[in-house]
C-alpha cells in the first residue's frame, strides 16, 4: 500500500555531485523515521544517513561532512545530497521508511534502488 519511489541516481565524474529523491506515496498519515541505504556489489547493505520527523539526522562515519539529508513532511519526500563523491561511493541506493498508514505502523519499507556511479 505504500510505495517509495526514488530518482536522481547517475553517472558522475569523482569529486562531482548528485541529489538523490524518494518519494512515498499511499494511504500514509505519518511518517517517523526515513532513510538512504547503499549496497555495493559484493558487500552489505549499509547505512548512509537517517533523518526523523522533527529532523534529528545520523551519518554514517563516511559520509559525514560531504552528503546532507533532509525531508519534505509535506511531500513525503526525502532527499540526499551528496556532494565530492568518490569512487567507493559507487552503489545502490535504497530509500527506507518507516510509516503509519491505514495499515498501522510498519518499519522499514524500501524502494526499488537507484544506481550511482561514480567514475572518470
Amino acid at each position: 500500500q505504500v510505495q517509495l519511489v526514488e530518482s536522481g541516481g547517475g553517472l558522475v565524474q569523482p569529486g562531482g555531485s548528485l541529489r538523490l529523491s524518494c518519494a512515498a506515496s499511499g494511504s500514509i498519515f505519518r511518517i517517523n523515521r526515513m532513510g538512504w541505504y547503499r549496497q555495493a556489489p559484493g558487500n552489505e547493505r549499509e547505512l548512509v544517513a537517517v533523518i526523523i520527523s522533527g529532523g534529528s539526522t545520523i551519518y554514517a562515519d563516511s559520509v559525514k561532512s560531504r552528503f546532507t539529508i533532509s525531508r519534505d513532511n509535506a511531500k513525503n519526500t526525502v532527499y540526499l545530497q551528496m556532494n565530492t563523491l568518490k569512487p567507493e561511493d559507487a552503489a545502490v541506493y535504497y530509500c527506507n521508511a518507516d510509516v503509519w498508514s491505514l495499515n498501522g505502523y510498519t518499519r522499514g519499507y524500501w524502494g526499488q534502488g537507484t544506481q550511482v556511479t561514480v567514475s572518470s
